[in-house]
């Protein structure tokens, strides 16, 4: 059986799509977290059901932690010797990453200790940083191969231990070249690297041409969790640049998040409270088509946060282009993989508000060119990024696993 192991289970939206695709393939599975998630981007009782099952770490059993430690070196030997020496020894980013380790260690002896008499044929960690390294201690005592999927911030600002992880790793999936670059400089071998695109299930996403009113205001579309990294901030900045140009647009960001009351209050002080848009909801998963189709343009300005959090291969920019809406993105990390500049998409370099009214204004004036654009944007996800397309090489890569067993 397949053990993933993740931050929150479902609560992430990727996490859920992945493992539909897994299921649906028949390979067995079997979903832990470190903390059950508070709420879902979904409403479909698969879903529900997929949480329920899920297998949550914290709070730990302070009795039964304690005696998973304390009976470790008993029921683990030599491999929990090597476990801990690596926790205590190994090439470490620095100290918070050491004390951090040493704390997943203990974790990992708990949780190890919990799945011995399970069939454990595979772990997978999905994001490579606390959990990656409660499932890397925890495939190693239990003697079991170990894989991830590294994707951002869990690979810049929170890294830990990452070089121990790229070394024991059986495979790791890269989901864009930027990552399989990456992992070769931190030291990977190639045979190591699997690309598989984060993709999304391209059958919940259809075009509707929206018909806009020759006095209607062009309408610029947004969503994400309301964080520094989705460059909101640009497109407000963006907004006001249009605004003094004299163009005929509206804009709405949809989500929610910490920066909500700060962007609102970016909007405030610029004056387009009449423009701009918060919904300060965030979106389920089955109302983003809706969404979508509301727009004439979907831009999402991603930038590395001062925290060096930053986002890997966005899902939201699919779904728009799945949805046949022309795309402004910015050349970061795995986006160049998808938005094409020119032909699938615009793309401008982060954190430049001119740059980026320049390219949605060039879909303004040119509506021929966003048709265009929309037409291969929907192509190139349906081809390269569909669920049953993209996640091919992580479940060829699983059933070898299984197999070697």
């Amino acid at each position: 059986m397949i053990h993933y192991m993740t931050s929150n289970g479902v609560g992430n939206a990727w996490v859920a799509n992945e493992l539909r695709a897994v299921a649906a393939e028949g390979l067995p599975v079997a979903l832990h977290a470190l903390r059950r998630p508070t709420d879902t981007f979904f409403k479909s009782e698969d879903i529900a059901a997929m949480d329920r099952s899920t297998n949550g770490l914290y709070p730990l059993p302070k009795a039964r932690s304690v005696a998973s430690f304390a009976l470790a070196p008993i029921r683990f030997r030599q491999r929990f010797a090597q476990a801990a020496f690596n926790a205590l020894a190994g090439e470490r980013e620095g100290w918070r990453a050491r004390l951090a380790g040493i704390w997943h260690l203990y974790v990992a002896c708990d949780w190890a200790t919990t799945q011995r008499a399970a069939e454990v044929g595979h772990i997978h960690s999905q994001w490579i940083h606390s959990g990656g390294t409660v499932a890397m201690y925890g495939a190693w005592l239990l003697g079991t191969p170990f894989s991830f999927t590294g994707h951002a911030a869990d690979l810049f600002r929170d890294r830990v231990a990452l070089t121990d992880k790229i070394r024991r790793a059986k495979f790791i999936i890269c989901i864009s070249e930027f990552h399989r670059n990456f992992y070769l400089d931190n030291g990977a071998r190639p045979e190591q690297l699997q690309i598989a695109y984060c993709g999304i299930d391209t059958t919940h996403f259809s075009p509707s041409p929206r018909h806009r009113g020759p006095d209607e205001p062009y309408h610029i579309i947004s969503s994400g969790r309301l964080v520094e990294k989705k460059g909101f901030n640009v497109l407000i900045d963006a907004c006001a640049i249009l605004r003094a140009r004299g163009v005929n647009f509206r804009c709405t960001i949809g989500g929610s998040g910490p920066l909500e009351s700060l962007l609102r209050e970016q909007v405030r002080t610029a004056a387009l409270g009449d423009l701009v848009q918060l919904t300060g909801t965030a979106l389920k998963q089955e109302d983003i088509p809706s969404f979508m189709h509301g727009g004439d343009a979907y831009c999402l300005p991603c930038q590395w946060a001062s925290d060096r959090d930053v986002d890997g291969l966005p899902q939201m920019l699919m779904e728009a282009m799945a949805c046949g809406v022309p795309t402004v993105s910015t050349r970061l990390v795995g986006i160049p993989d998808l938005v094409i500049d020119g032909e699938t998409g615009l793309l401008v370099e982060p954190e430049q508000p001119e740059a980026l009214a320049d390219a949605l204004q060039r879909l303004m004036d040119d509506p021929g060119l966003g048709a265009r654009l929309a037409a291969c944007g929907r192509k190139r996800v349906l081809e390269v990024f569909d669920l049953s397309v993209c996640l091919k090489p992580l479940l060829e890569r699983f059933r070898a696993s299984l197999e070697a067993q």
